[in-house]
């Protein structure tokens, strides 16, 4: 499309959003954590996570150097905890092995943990003007009603569709104001549901609203039926205080905190291992947790005990906590909201 650029900088210039807090100070380090934030997360949940973490981690030696439950417990309800692992495990590369510095080429910063090839070239876009061409989700949606394009992205030969189309847009100047403006397009005007089209710059160049199809690009992943798991947690509860246990790096809330679980009829055996055999216990109401995938229903298990055993196994597995305590680690929302119901 000629002069899709310009039209679009011409846009940002007067509805762009310029006052967001990573648009302060553009260095490569606030816009990384900022664009994994922002990844399947919204601006405005983002923005009070974004704050907080940087007045803990101010450089990326900061994030380096913190310990890794510090890390997951500045993160704690954001979600999708994969992101927040990847980006302490790609600060200590670039601390300990890059002295600092970021990649300058987007093939290098998307060889890093967690950021890819769309990431790294917002990251060199954003922070230095250097021209690399995005593709997230917000554009990927912009580009597929421009063109009427209803096929899902999700498939590899449909995205390098996307990916030719969104290079050959990319101009050579003013790189980053057209990276965060058509990012902006896509999620203030062109989004997902209700979006704005009378307002829309291309209104009168856009495919799929020309043909009235505008929900139906891009198209959308096959549905699925979400299958439902069932897990028994223990609420083990000592002078106010809840036993917790150190999840495995891999899988479910990876390296956060949660309440001891199992399967239901390995329950007595868990309380075996945890040393809580012998107390009366309370089933509660079950809770359902939903993740994009599945939905999760946890049967919560009450145990007021007066003692803290000295619990089996490695202890640095374990600890007794109090809600919005002191202690600094990881703790996933279907735990925080459960001890906060059932302290008393």
């Amino acid at each position: 499309m000629k002069n899709f650029s310009n039209r679009l900088l011409q846009w940002f210039e007067e509805n762009g959003r310029k006052d967001l807090p990573w648009q302060k100070e553009k260095s490569p380090y606030r816009i990384w954590v900022s664009e994994i934030m922002l990844q399947q997360t919204q601006v405005k949940t983002v923005i009070p996570f974004f704050n907080r973490f940087f007045k803990r981690f101010k450089s990326v030696h900061d994030l380096a150097d913190a310990p890794l439950d510090e890390v997951l417990h500045y993160w704690s309800g954001l979600g999708y905890y994969a992101r927040a692992r990847n980006l302490h495990r790609t600060a200590k590369i670039i601390s300990d092995e890059l002295e600092g510095e970021f990649p300058t080429s987007q093939e290098e910063l998307a060889a890093l943990p967690g950021i890819g090839r769309s990431t790294a070239g917002a990251i060199l876009a954003i922070s230095s003007g250097k021209k690399a061409t995005i593709l997230d989700g917000n554009v990927k949606r912009v580009l597929s009603r421009i063109i009427g394009f209803t096929e899902w992205p999700g498939i590899t030969v449909n995205e390098k569709k996307l990916w030719d189309y969104a290079e050959q847009l990319t101009p050579d100047q003013r790189v980053a104001d057209y990276t965060q403006a058509i990012m902006d397009l896509g999620a203030t005007l062109c989004t997902r549901s209700k979006p704005k089209c009378n307002e829309c710059p291309f209104l009168q160049n856009c495919k799929a609203y020309e043909l009235g199809i505008v929900e139906k690009c891009p198209g959308r992943k096959p549905k699925k039926t979400i299958p439902t798991k069932e897990v028994t947690m223990i609420l083990a509860i000592s002078s106010g205080r809840f036993l917790l246990e150190k999840r495995d790096k891999k899988g479910l809330w990876g390296g956060l905190w949660t309440l001891p679980q199992c399967d239901a009829d390995d329950l007595k055996i868990k309380l075996e291992d945890l040393l809580l055999t012998g107390q009366e216990f309370e089933t509660l109401p079950v809770h359902r947790h939903s993740f994009s995938h599945y939905h999760l229903d946890i049967t919560p298990v009450r145990i007021k005990t007066k003692k803290t055993p000295a619990l089996r196994g490695e202890k640095e597995d374990y600890l007794w906590i109090k809600p919005n305590g002191q202690k600094k680690v990881g703790i996933p929302k279907p735990t925080e909201k459960l001890m906060e119901k059932y302290l008393c």
